[in-house]
């Protein structure tokens, strides 16, 4: 109240515009967008070929009020009006008013538009139009994701940006929300996930880099050259130290900037906070979190004046350590040197030695420490060795011994492009990849295996969900567990069921596996029947031992059924596929569509680009999401985990 037009801003569209009345404008507020115009609508008009109503200027519609308010007080109708673009507007009485489209325009000849063609229906005030008014968003705002983008400005075969994308998958993640949480929401327990996307393509290609490509750019097949240095070589920007550390900044910085500018005008939100990235924007998250520092000890009191409480703890925790070790009797010389759990994790031989330790005692903390950060020894490795010699060990003991055992899990940040990666606000709850080039990056780089004990330090869970034909996305799961082969976990359908075409799939693969074992058991039988000698009388015992002894030898692989494919898939749920999403299940395939499956090359492209208007993997998102909060669906697809 008493505000003055000028300063009156309403949020719109969940909030991410803000309506600057005064100006009738609409700004965006969390990235950079054209400014639009606003009406205050009073006056509509709606073709035949128009879906819903358009409002008139609010100049016009002035002339409209006053020319409708005149007739309504003399009662004098069918007046003609005359629009901005010389159209004429029939006001026949107040149920009945028509805007003639005229058929040409005037000529030298002085003739006049003629009321010709098919007349648009003009309606005033917004009373029973108000159906065709969107409801907006629900207020309250559950949980935050950022999106990032990958390769050049556009992200979908339609060639939109990724505002646009983002939209579209904020658009399905509410119709998702009312199918499949509709009891939660009609308990007031939840509101809505908000998706902000994150740009870093316009900022690498605004530091003039292009202009030194033009310069060298053939000038044959421009457009096709064109195309690949404002996309393709992006690739090769992010594996070049320079633009390498443009984009992780560039990333790291709008995120945070992002959470920063939501935090404030959502103070009271108490959410979590995810992180998204398609295609080459899942690798840069990805080299970001595996470069974030985990706080020694989360549970550390960050007020001020605490930091006696803090020393008590650490102390606390040494009595632990050393009482788990049978090695109480050595907690004073620790108290002694003000020793905390931090501080004996950088302990090396030497400084236990000029403790006073004696040597037994000595290598069980060694060894201890040891076996501790060999968890994280993927993490210390990139925050600690030197770039030239990404698998020589630290000094001390920080990277367990020095005879190698653990060389095959020292790698995760093997071969990183040297950047000074930088640190997060927050603590992403999930990070979601989609059609994601991880695991070939990390195989380039000369990874070969993901150590089992291996977590993100900040973020405990990790989804990698890819379409079948995506040719872009790798698998993560093989290099945590190479020595056995399983299937990636199919994505259930949102409505509950397996796709048609893939249930017929199955269940053909079934029968001729059911009719294969069948026809070779009968085979068998029948074969052991005609071939089986006359038996003794005296020895049938032994005879019959003999003969079940030769037919299991020769055909002791044939009489094992075959799996079938639903029994396989059933196992490869509970394989063991490490700490990187928590014990969980990482790789998710999608169905593909029947149209898709007639030919996988030509669907490929439609592949990578299909995430953003996916239902199962927008849904997918939504549960996971929710269930760190404790709520589910309201039916459990079949097939989900």
């Amino acid at each position: 109240a008493g505000r003055d037009d000028d300063d009156l801003v309403v949020p719109t569209s969940g909030g991410r515009y803000d309506v600057h009345l005064k100006k009738r404008q609409r700004v965006a507020v969390y990235w950079e967008e054209e400014v639009s115009e606003v009406r205050r609508c009073t006056w509509f008009y709606k073709g035949d070929k128009d879906n819903k109503y358009i409002p008139y200027s609010e100049a016009f519609s002035e002339e409209l009020e006053e020319a409708y308010m005149t007739a309504v007080t003399l009662d004098e109708w069918k007046k003609k009006l005359e629009s901005p673009n010389r159209e004429i507007i029939i006001l026949h009485n107040p149920k009945l008013m028509v805007h003639y489209h005229p058929a040409a325009s005037s000529d030298d000849w002085g003739s006049t538009p003629t009321e010709q063609g098919r007349p648009r229906t003009v309606k005033r005030g917004v009373e029973n139009i108000a159906a065709e008014i969107p409801n907006g968003e629900p207020l309250q705002i559950d949980h935050l994701a950022f999106v990032v983008h990958g390769i050049g400005p556009a992200c979908d075969i339609r060639f939109r940006s990724i505002v646009q994308c983002v939209n579209d998958f904020r658009n399905v993640s509410l119709s998702m929300l009312q199918a499949h949480f509709k009891r939660a929401q009609e308990q007031q327990q939840i509101g809505r996930v908000e998706f902000l996307p994150v740009n870093w393509h316009s900022s690498l290609h605004s530091t003039g880099v292009d202009v030194d490509l033009e310069r060298i750019t053939l000038p044959s097949i421009n457009r096709l050259r064109h195309f690949i240095n404002d996309t393709i070589l992006d690739v090769f920007f992010y594996n070049s130290s320079t633009y390498c550390q443009t984009i992780v900044d560039t990333v790291a910085s709008e995120m945070n900037r992002l959470h920063q500018l939501f935090m404030q005008r959502n103070p009271h939100f108490k959410g979590g906070v995810s992180i998204a990235g398609h295609s080459l924007g899942s690798l840069i998250l990805f080299d970001l979190l595996t470069n974030q520092k985990a706080a020694p000890e989360e549970d550390e009191p960050s007020e001020e004046g605490s930091g006696t409480t803090s020393s008590t703890r650490g102390i606390e925790d040494i009595k632990e350590i050393l009482k788990k070790l049978e090695l109480s009797e050595y907690c004073d010389a620790f108290e002694k040197e003000k020793m905390d759990g931090q501080a004996l994790f950088l302990c090396t031989e030497k400084n236990l030695k000029e403790m006073g330790i004696p040597l037994g005692p000595r290598m069980k903390i060694l060894h201890y420490i040891s076996s501790k950060t060999e968890m994280q020894v993927c993490l210390l490795h990139r925050l600690y060795s030197p770039r030239s010699h990404p698998i020589a060990p630290r000094q001390g003991p920080a990277l367990a011994s020095d005879d190698g055992r653990n060389c095959q899990y020292r790698d995760v940040g093997l071969g990183q492009v040297s950047a000074n990666y930088p640190q997060l606000n927050y603590k992403p709850t999930i990070f979601f990849a989609f059609g994601s080039p991880i695991g070939m990056f990390l195989t380039v780089r000369g990874v070969k295996r993901i150590n089992p004990n291996y977590s993100l330090p900040t973020c405990k869970g990790f989804f990698n969900i890819f379409h079948p034909f995506d040719p872009v996305a790798y698998r993560i799961e093989p290099m945590i567990v190479p020595d056995l082969e399983f299937e990636p976990m199919l994505l259930p359908h949102h409505k509950g069921r397996k796709r048609m075409h893939l249930e017929l799939k199955e269940g053909l693969t079934r029968m001729s596996v059911d009719l294969k074992n069948n026809l070779l058991g009968s085979l068998r039988v029948a074969w052991q029947s005609f071939t089986r000698a006359p038996l003794p009388a005296s020895e049938p015992f032994s005879c019959l031992s003999s003969a079940g002894a030769r037919s299991g030898a020769k055909g002791g692989h044939d009489t094992k059924p075959e799996e079938t494919p639903a029994a396989a898939k059933e196992e490869a749920a509970f394989i063991n596929v490490g700490r990187l999403n928590g014990g969980n299940r990482i790789d998710y395939v999608l169905q593909e569509k029947p149209i898709e499956s007639f030919n996988e090359y030509l669907f490929a492209l439609q592949g990578h680009l299909c995430y953003w208007e996916s239902e199962d993997t927008v849904l997918l998102v939504l549960k996971e999401i929710y269930q760190t909060q404790g709520i589910t669906l309201d039916q459990p697809l079949p097939g989900g985990q």
